[in-house]
């Protein structure tokens, strides 16, 4: 079927988190959870548990396994039995149950600045400590300083959270990268927890290449969290998964979470099933309206705007962009949500690299973005035009 990305659906007055916060007047471009209708396989799948009337407790399937397996194995070339394909109700939840595991209070866990604020934030709120060497901004893209991120090691860091593809600078890491990372961790026995919950949302040209996906060794020593909830618009679901290969990190994973982390819910396991078995051609249309709404984002910043600056973006709907050429004084987060009404996420939020940038979700019908870029450019051009009178 042909899905319309253009239709405005109205999520003001729904519980939405991102309409809800900031007001009616409010143009809101910040948390990641697009404004798009999901796939229809998956409104079917729900429509159809919820006519079962019985909600009772439920789990993991064989047939989720199933599929992950197959996905897994089509993608990447990654061959995982469903023995270490484990349900987890949201990756930052699964983040938090590993800094909690396998690392102590007061040891370490690193990350590579500017990246998703709940990596900088939650190790600290459970006691353990950050070391976060920053990525490097070379022109319009960011690389690795591989000598910093070795130096930063300690005797006390336990776990590297690798973001690929990285929120919220759009890289998909290559290779060679990933090669290097893997090799470092594993030489000073660090854990490696990664986050590839954008791993479908790639534009041509770039390849997903999961970390565990390089040879036994690594998966040995990494657990990596995936999950259809970005891809399909189902994050209020709650359904994630992780991959833990090897059995003494596995059985201690699964005592660790007794009590602790609940069942995925049936609704979200059903849907995840749907968006995974049929969601394909929803997918296919899904990205090629994000490049097309990556591409205007682009144009509009080099026609009206073009003291901002956009890093190239490789993957995600998440726009990483640089304010700190514009004039603007202060905070561009404050300043566009205050004058242009129109509500990002401050860089800020993301470690080190993050001051003067903002986040722009572009995953929004192409009218609700253009209105507020619009805003934005108007927002601009007040701040630099003469005073009236003076």
């Amino acid at each position: 079927m042909r899905y319309d990305f253009d239709r405005v659906v109205e999520r003001k007055g729904t519980d939405s988190i991102k309409w809800r916060r900031y007001g009616g007047e409010v143009l809101p471009l910040w948390v990641a959870d697009m404004d798009f209708v999901s796939p229809e396989p998956v409104v079917k799948a729900l429509h159809e548990r919820v006519d079962h009337r019985v909600f009772g407790y439920g789990g993991a399937t064989e047939e989720f396994a199933e599929i992950v397996r197959e996905r897994l194995k089509r993608l990447y070339g990654w061959d995982v039995p469903g023995e270490e394909i484990i349900l987890v109700p949201g990756v930052v939840t699964g983040l938090n149950l590993a800094f909690t595991l396998f690392a102590e209070p007061g040891e370490a866990v690193l990350v590579q600045t500017p990246v998703y604020s709940h990596f900088i934030a939650d190790p600290v709120n459970r006691g353990r400590a950050v070391i976060d060497p920053p990525l490097v901004k070379t022109g319009e893209t960011y690389e690795i300083d591989f000598d910093a991120f070795e130096e930063a090691i300690t005797d006390r860091t336990r776990i590297f959270v690798l973001c690929n593809p990285h929120n919220p600078v759009g890289r998909v890491f290559r290779k060679d990268e990933l090669e290097r990372l893997a090799r470092i961790c594993l030489d000073r026995g660090i854990l490696i927890c990664s986050d590839e919950i954008h791993c479908d949302l790639l534009f041509p040209g770039n390849r997903h290449i999961p970390i565990a996906s390089l040879g036994s060794e690594v998966a040995d020593r990494t657990i990596t969290f995936m999950s259809p909830s970005k891809t399909f618009n189902l994050a209020g679901l709650k359904c994630s998964f992780a991959v833990i290969r090897d059995p003494a990190l596995r059985k201690a994973w699964l005592k660790g979470s007794e009590g602790l982390i609940p069942h995925v819910n049936v609704l979200g396991v059903a849907a995840a099933l749907a968006a995974y078995r049929d969601g394909a051609e929803w997918l296919d249309q899904c990205l090629a309206y994000l490049e097309g709404n990556r591409d205007l984002l682009a144009r509009y910043l080099g026609e009206r705007l073009p003291s901002l600056t956009m890093s190239r973006m490789e993957a995600t709907y998440l726009a990483w962009i640089d304010c700190r050429g514009s004039g603007i004084g202060g905070d561009p987060y404050r300043f566009f949500l205050e004058k242009g009404r129109v509500a990002l996420n401050d860089g800020r939020e993301y470690g080190k690299g993050g001051e003067g940038f903002v986040r722009l979700n572009f995953a929004c019908p192409r009218r609700t973005l253009t209105e507020a870029l619009t805003r934005m450019a108007d927002a601009v051009e007040r701040m630099h035009s003469p005073k009236e009178g003076a």
